[in-house]
């Protein structure tokens, strides 16, 4: 349930920007979304999701229109060396980069009750707050050293 695409030409920031966009949605949603956005890496990542999606339907045979993107991950690629021309015949340089980019298909799984986060959420606002005691035991203290300092300098 997943696919891959390599070395592919377009910069892995500007394909990083649609990854955000569809991780985690549902197929339809995605395939949707995707088809709206007027961009370059949106006709890619669109391809790719529906090879990813043939091969969830034709290969492992599963329903490819209840299934999430769990992971779609950018990578850089390869980096093409091309330069500007400048003054005095010398030349800037600059990088093209290609991308790879992996996308895996699953189902979304159910939310579990007894979540250890949230255990310590509810034990972290049972407990009561001590830091108006803190601050006030430390005024006591604060006292009873000047007090001390104030009869050792009469002395």
């Amino acid at each position: 349930m997943k696919a891959l695409l390599q070395s592919v030409r377009i910069a892995p920031k500007k394909l990083n920007l649609l990854a955000r966009m569809v991780r985690g949605q549902s197929v339809p949603d995605a395939t949707e979304a995707l088809r709206r956005t007027n961009k370059k890496g949106a006709r890619i990542v669109e391809k790719l999701l529906l090879s990813a999606v043939a091969n969830a339907s034709h290969n492992d045979k599963q329903d490819p229109q209840m299934m999430i993107i769990k992971t779609i991950v950018v990578n850089q690629g390869q980096a093409y060396r091309r330069g500007m021309p400048k003054a005095r015949g010398q030349q800037r340089p600059y990088k093209k980069f290609l991308s790879h980019l992996e996308i895996v298909l699953g189902y979304p799984e159910a939310k579990k009750t007894g979540s250890k986060t949230a255990k310590k959420k509810e034990k972290a606002s049972a407990k009561p707050k001590n830091a108006v005691k803190a601050t006030s035991s430390k005024t006591k203290k604060i006292d009873t050293v000047s007090e001390s300092s104030a009869s050792s300098v009469s002395s």
